[in-house]
């Protein structure tokens, strides 16, 4: 669009509900592998963030910000010839479907977030950290550069395996795609600024929503989900002891509150 490529995953059938999900940093459309599989009788279509993933190379020079992301969702679903779309968004694709949301909600048919970033929620202080040391980061050696990513998604699984499968599936971009330099031109584009613009419109936005949250969640506190949740007029599911990553912990709670939203979605 407009020379910049964009990609996706998708499956199930055309003519379904169409379903975006939006994965968040330092993550893929990889985040929802094993959420896609369990989501029925709908169009899923995994949106890739330019500047991440396989994507990466697409945002050398661009603006890759949470706002600009939101424009770049908006521009792809217009292309692809899909009018109205669920929106399910984790970390900073929380944010994305927030700002998508409020600046076109005709485009919105129903909004589900986990574990999202909003209001002045993020970045949290080790991404600040990084942010402030953005120079340093870009020049990281690819050794180096393993532990920190480690660690970060690490901190985010209550449950280990799931954890080191994420490693290894969201490394390799890294791994493939410029290293430390993709992730300092990811951090340095995070700004609290693109959620606090839109904070004030949620609670105008007409759509069945659901929040689902880990409440051991270090990164995003439950807090926060609560406050999405009053806001969009939506029922609150609290995973006890769940942590950042609930589409990768907890696939199968994720993908049952997609499908009680489509539902939802299609009643109306």
């Amino acid at each position: 669009m407009d020379g910049v490529p964009v990609r996706w995953e998708e499956t199930g059938p055309g003519t379904a509900t169409a379903v975006v999900f939006i994965h968040g940093i330092p993550t893929s459309p990889g985040l929802w592998r094993d959420v896609l599989s369990h989501v029925k009788a709908a169009r899923c279509l995994a949106f890739e963030m330019v500047g991440y993933g396989e994507s990466v190379p697409a945002g050398r020079g661009r603006d890759i910000s949470v706002a600009r992301q939101a424009d770049y969702l908006l521009g792809w679903l217009e292309a692809i010839g899909v009018e109205r779309a669920v929106f399910v968004g984790h970390d900073l694709g929380g944010g994305v479907a927030q700002i998508a949301a409020v600046r076109r909600p005709e485009s919105c048919a129903g909004l589900l977030l986990t574990n999202a970033i909003g209001y002045d929620s993020w970045p949290i202080p080790s991404v600040k950290a990084l942010q402030g040391s953005a120079g340093l980061l870009e020049r990281l050696p690819p050794a180096a550069l393993r532990p920190l990513l480690a660690s970060l998604i690490l901190r985010g699984h209550d449950d280990l395996a799931a954890a080191r499968r994420s490693y290894r599936v969201h490394r390799r971009q890294y791994a493939a795609h410029d290293g430390a330099a993709a992730l300092a031109r990811q951090v340095r584009a995070l700004d609290v600024g693109d959620t606090l613009a839109v904070c004030g419109d949620l609670a105008r936005l007409r759509v069945p929503a659901r929040v689902v949250w880990g409440t051991a969640d270090r990164f995003q506190k439950l807090h926060y989900g609560e406050r999405l949740a009053a806001d969009l007029e939506a029922p609150l599911l609290r995973i006890p002891g769940g942590r950042h990553f609930t589409p990768e912990d907890h696939p199968g709670i994720i993908a049952a509150a997609t499908n009680d939203l489509v539902r939802a979605v299609e009643r109306r």
